[in-house]
């Protein structure tokens, strides 16, 4: 991710198939030759990016409630836990640095209780983030680590409303001793409100000093998974289609220095051996999405990981020196990739195996660093070179993607980053439509259409569909492609970067248009890219046209970026026959400012249409401010000319 990107500003030829605008005496036409394709579209063009950037795991995907679970130390260590005392019952809450479960996390939330009953406990409370969810009928899953200088102190548990008081479910753990332990319990609330507006307690009933750590809370998680993601998030996810997910991310696998780039070795075992680390968005990561939770993310939802490995390089300008000091780095890269891809025979599939997942991950491609440009020492060519030479030499099956154009060698994929206000989308849709094929494979790591807050708004979903429709045009070359930033929570204070595909709070989630035109392009793509021409007279009109050949379907996509309906005739080339009935489905609004949100979360969603097809030959008339997928089913008039397989 990028807080330091500028928009895309290349003047590159635009073949976006719009035209200038004059008063047609008819409708323009777009003339698809079926049965002959450019070139094949890539099996991985459409996936996801993600990092830790305006509460995308810890307060969003990661399904954890509690905020701060590891207590830190300094200014703000205890914001999320103050005191809290019933009745006439008195304690002090503070961080005792000297007690801590592990050297990992050597700090406690220390609470000394010196007056307190059953009736009138003392203790401590967690607002979560911006609040927890308490759903009706539902069990909660929750542990700490505890030690008591006191003996055996109960500890009871309880989910209570903000307002009320009103407790939504409630539980006693008992076994504390001077040594540390963690403990589990559940929480099962009965005919409870649904609400966000809940924070968790922990209280003790008798003057006592107990240090906690690591409390934790975590709701049904989807697939079940243990300590896994949101449902209601990873379901919007599941719905893009996609075919891979670009981890850890651009910025958060960096750092602000070295110190505390993603360390994975530091992400990965026990959450008592995680030490945390500070993120460059200005909070800390609690690191519960750690290595081994990114590729089981990827597993639930049966996509692979596009790895990206720290190079030398962290945003305040530090870097590393490709040689001997640089060697470690790699070695770490080379650790990291047998952690994931290695069989359980291996040092670090052993380790992973370990971890509670023997087998090993599919990887086939190794993205070095993150956005190297920025790095002003000019030292990148070297590291890349380095990295590449040492990953190739064990593993010469992996694609291995650069950050920026090099020199040394010449990779198998450069990463491009895009970040464009509505009208350069527009401008730039067809920018890659003469672009070389001579040279390295395309992965538009990271683009987005800047427009809307917290969430894009239509004008961007409208634009963000030209732009796909260019990629999608030239996905011979595109090989993958990722919307960023994936999530943000809408809480104020909550968010660092905007607009961000799929907004959330504690409670509920919603998917952005832009995020419903990106669900519409991948689960309406053909395996060839079919060349279509669109003459006429229209303007802001964007398409580009796949096939299915195993299938006979047709895939056009049209964005319709103007204010009034647009008739077009659509002739079919090398067709004898079409299914008298298509598939249309819309994504429109009455504004390009049209948006969905928290409490309208379907303003602006797609609505599909079964229309009918009067041959080779129709005319369809499309909304304004509309995305368009129109699927036909067709039969050739001559044998269907194949792709031949490229080498690659």
């Amino acid at each position: 991710m990028a807080g330091m990107k500028t928009p895309f500003l290349a003047a590159g030829a635009c073949a976006t198939l719009a035209v200038a605008l004059h008063l047609p005496a008819q409708a323009p036409s777009l003339t698809i030759d079926v049965n002959h394709p450019t070139g094949r579209v890539s099996p991985t063009l459409y996936g996801l990016m993600t990092e830790e950037i305006n509460h995308s795991y810890d307060g969003g995907l990661y399904a954890e409630l509690v905020s701060d679970r590891a207590i830190g130390h300094g200014f703000g260590a205890l914001v999320h836990w103050p005191m809290v005392a019933r009745g006439n019952s008195a304690a002090e809450v503070s961080v005792d640095e000297t007690a801590g479960p592990s050297a990992a996390l050597p700090r406690s939330l220390k609470i000394a209780v010196t007056a307190a009953t059953d009736a009138a406990p003392a203790g401590v409370e967690n607002d979560g983030y911006w609040g927890i969810a308490v759903r009706p009928h539902t069990t909660y899953s929750g542990s700490f680590w505890a030690k008591s200088d006191s003996g055996d102190v109960p500890v009871t548990i309880s989910l209570e409303n903000d307002s009320t008081g009103i407790a939504a479910a409630k539980t006693t753990v008992a076994g504390l001793s001077g040594e540390w332990k963690e403990f589990t319990f559940t929480l099962t609330t009965g005919d409870a409100a649904l609400s966000a507006n809940n924070h968790l307690i922990l209280t003790i009933p008798r003057p006592a000093t107990v240090c906690f750590n690591l409390i934790s809370l975590f709701p049904p998680t989807y697939l079940g998974r243990v300590h896994g993601n949101r449902a209601d998030i990873m379901e919007l996810l599941a719905a893009m289609h996609p075919k891979f997910l670009r981890l850890p991310g651009g910025n958060y696998l960096e750092g602000d220095h070295i110190a505390t780039r993603f360390d994975w070795k530091k992400t990965i075992g026990p959450w008592v051996d995680r030490p945390t680390h500070q993120s460059p968005w200005a909070y800390r990561s609690s690191d519960g999405m750690g290595l081994l939770e990114y590729l089981e993310w990827c597993e639930d939802l049966k996509i692979e990981p596009v790895l990206a490995v720290y190079a030398g390089y962290s945003l305040a300008q530090e870097h590393v020196d490709p040689g001997p000091a640089l060697e470690p780095y790699v070695e770490d890269a080379l650790d990291e990739i047998e952690y994931v891809s290695g069989g359980a025979d291996t040092r670090w599939g052993s380790e992973r195996a370990k971890d509670g997942h023997p087998a090993p991950f599919p990887l086939h491609f190794i993205e070095i660093g993150n956005e190297d440009e920025f790095d002003r020492s000019g030292s990148y060519d070297g590291r890349f070179a380095q990295f590449y030479h040492a990953i190739k030499d064990r593993y010469p099956q992996l694609q291995l993607i650069a950050t920026t154009p090099v020199k040394s060698v010449t990779p198998d994929v450069l990463d491009e980053h895009f970040y464009m206000p509505a009208e350069e989308s527009f401008a730039q849709s067809g920018h890659y439509d003469n672009h070389p094929r001579t040279g390295p494979k395309i992965f538009v790591g990271e683009w987005a259409t800047r427009e809307g807050d917290p969430t894009p708004n239509l004008e961007a979903a409208l634009a963000d569909a030209a732009w796909m429709a260019g990629l999608e045009r030239n996905s011979d070359l595109i090989v993958m492609a990722s919307y960023a930033p994936l999530f943000t929570n809408v809480n104020p204070g909550a968010m660092q970067w905007a607009p961000d595909l799929i907004g959330y709070n504690a409670l509920s989630s919603y998917g952005s248009p832009s995020y419903w035109a990106q669900v519409m392009f991948a689960a309406n793509l053909g395996a060839e890219i079919v060349p279509a021409k669109l003459t006429g007279t229209a303007t802001r009109i964007y398409t580009c046209v796949t096939r299915d050949r195993a299938r006979r379907k047709l895939y056009i996509k049209l964005v319709n970026a103007t204010s009034h309906p647009q008739p077009l005739t659509i002739l079919l080339e090398g067709v004898g026959k079409v299914a008298p009935r298509a598939e249309l489905t819309t994504l429109s609004g009455k504004t390009p400012n049209a948006t969905n949100s928290i409490a309208n979360p379907h303003a602006v969603i797609p609505v599909k249409h079964t229309i009918a097809v009067s041959g080779t030959q129709f005319v369809e008339t499309f909304a304004p401010y509309s995305v368009n997928v129109l699927v036909l089913s067709y039969q050739s008039e001559q044998p269907i000319r194949l792709i031949e397989q490229s080498p690659d």
